[in-house]
């Protein structure tokens, strides 16, 4: 199986990709509109032939618009969309970093971090066969 892990923001999304048992960093985008960060995705989740989408789900004002990305996103992919509660997650992943010292800009990409905080949540969480 291969995952895709996504931290959703408003101007930034984080992604972070398992193969196995542990999540990785991919990559932090910025974008401006929805459908380019739609077709994008698209795009990537072809090239690493995904099969499942983690979304993190933050608890307030986000969660319509998070949901509704979802959605999108799983009739633009045909795959299953699942969401995975981030609460803290962001702000965590900054207090990681900080701690570990990362340079300025490692620290930056913490919509990364949060994705693969996230998507290692949901890797962490599921029954083991």
């Amino acid at each position: 199986m291969r995952y895709l892990g996504i931290d959703f923001g408003l101007r930034n999304i984080g992604l972070s990709f398992a193969e196995g048992p542990l999540a990785e960093p991919l990559t932090q985008k910025q974008y401006q509109f929805e459908h380019q960060l739609l077709k994008f995705l698209q795009r990537l989740v072809q090239e690493k032939q995904i099969n499942t989408i983690i979304i993190g789900l933050p608890e307030g004002k986000l969660t319509p618009q998070v949901k509704d990305f979802g959605q999108k996103l799983k009739s633009l992919t045909n795959l299953p969309i699942h969401y995975q509660d981030e609460a803290f997650s962001t702000q965590e992943a900054k207090a990681k970093l900080l701690q570990a010292q990362a340079p300025q800009k490692k620290r930056q990409q913490d919509h990364v971090a949060a994705a693969t905080q996230i998507l290692q949540s949901y890797l962490d969480d599921r029954p083991k066969a």
